[in-house]
């Protein structure tokens, strides 16, 4: 059964950091590019960063840059997110998802094949 599964997610004072990470089962991440969207109350759901399958290069949004960084752990069949310098506009339920064909557009939900559950995120004082 194929299973993504979030985690790492919960209150965060702005500033500071969470690392979510996106666990599989019943495929091998690597095979796949893996992409973090998040979705706040009352907002579509955007595409945050990505992963790609073949060189592993990553791709963030833009309001992301410079605070946040995917990475991949093949071994533990696991993506995460590092986040940095939290704000509360970063607040939102994190979704990860796989693809497993090519990405032509990586922050569009309809590239993707498989989903998680999501992790809440929230950064407040």
């Amino acid at each position: 059964q194929v299973q993504l599964v979030e985690s790492g997610g919960g209150l965060v004072q702005p500033g500071g950091s969470l690392r979510l990470s996106c666990a599989a089962s019943g495929f091998t991440l690597d095979d796949y590019a893996i992409g973090w969207f998040r979705q706040a109350p009352g907002k579509e759901r955007e595409g945050v960063s990505y992963i790609s399958s073949s060189d592993g290069s990553p791709g963030y949004t833009d309001s992301v840059k410079g605070r946040f960084t995917i990475s991949r752990d093949n071994a533990k069949n696991t993506v995460y997110l590092q986040m940095n310098s939290l704000k509360p506009e970063d607040t939102a339920v994190y979704y990860c998802a796989a693809a497993g064909s090519w990405l032509v557009a990586p922050f569009e939900m309809g590239e993707y094949d498989y989903w998680g559950q999501g992790t809440q995120v929230t950064v407040s004082s």
